[in-house]
């Protein structure tokens, strides 16, 4: 007698080798009722079926990271745009080269910013060599939004020390891909970014950004937001680079003008040196 688990394995193959072939043959592929309904693309991305997609970019992420014993992350925000201090070298040798005013002085600006990447890549290094001398429960992995950058950076420092890190990626028109540091095994893509900021903060014992544009504030704020309002779990929040922080916002004219109490400032914690951060994570968890 044929094992049910078996017909059914070989029946979902089928189904994919379907699509894959008209893939690899450059064919259209057609709607047909008779497809199951999973295999079916264009079923699958109908709006009514938007509900299936949410749950599966919930799904998919969380029992994976369950798989490999991923129960506990520190996410790190910053900019995309930040590169290492030997390509921002490179630049602006590039720039100076050129001669032209405008070329030298955002390479200039790059070279200054760079000090953030290597700043977050030994940040990410500190959490894995750390967490590779704990047993693997008690392991704390680098999570990033996975593409370049500050995001980069960390999870580059943390796979240098031999660690897996996560990369929580996103679709985009430009089509931002993962970067290399993050493990094949944990490099997830979403398409809704409801669902990625869910998985962020699912798993994350703290929270650091780093100097960062729109994308930065709106994880950021969003984060405060939860934990204030305590529709997420007390974590520790640092924001990395005081000049850059305190000239961008004061959040002491909230307090002046009563739209937030004096105690939610205490929600965020400046830093300027990786090891702080680290410090205050295992601080605020009693960890040795």
């Amino acid at each position: 007698m044929h094992n049910t688990q078996n017909l059914n394995t070989a029946r979902l193959a089928d189904a994919w080798a379907e699509l894959q072939a008209h893939s690899n043959n450059g064919l259209p592929l057609e709607a047909a009722a008779h497809r199951l309904a999973f295999a079916d693309p264009e079923f699958m991305l109908r709006r009514e079926t938007r509900g299936i997609r949410i749950q599966l970019e919930m799904l998919k992420p969380d029992l994976m990271q369950q798989s490999l014993g991923v129960d506990h992350t520190v996410v790190v925000y910053g900019s995309a745009r930040f590169v290492s201090q030997e390509k921002a070298e490179l630049a602006l040798q590039a720039a100076q080269a050129s001669g032209e005013p405008q070329a030298i002085a955002k390479a200039r600006t790059l070279l200054r910013n760079a000090v953030y990447y290597e700043q977050a890549r030994a940040f990410g290094r500190l959490v894995a060599e750390y967490s590779q001398r704990c047993e693997h429960k008690d392991r704390i992995f680098v999570c990033t939004g996975g593409g370049p950058g500050i995001m980069e950076a960390a999870n580059r420092g943390a796979s240098e020390a031999g660690a897996l890190t996560v990369g929580l990626n996103i679709a985009l028109p430009h089509e931002q891909g993962a970067n290399p540091w993050v493990s094949p095994e944990l490099s997830f893509k979403f398409h809704y970014f409801a669902l990625r900021k869910m998985h962020f903060m699912m798993r994350a014992k703290a929270l650091v950004a780093f100097p960062g544009g729109f994308g930065t504030l709106d994880e950021l704020f969003e984060v405060i937001t939860l934990v204030q309002c305590q529709k997420a779990k007390p974590v520790p929040i640092f924001l990395f680079g005081s000049d850059y922080w305190k000239r961008l916002f004061n959040f002491e004219v909230l307090v002046e003008e009563g739209t937030v109490s004096a105690e939610d400032l205490n929600l965020v914690t400046y830093v300027d040196d990786p090891q702080d951060v680290w410090d205050g994570i295992r601080s605020f968890y009693g960890m040795p």
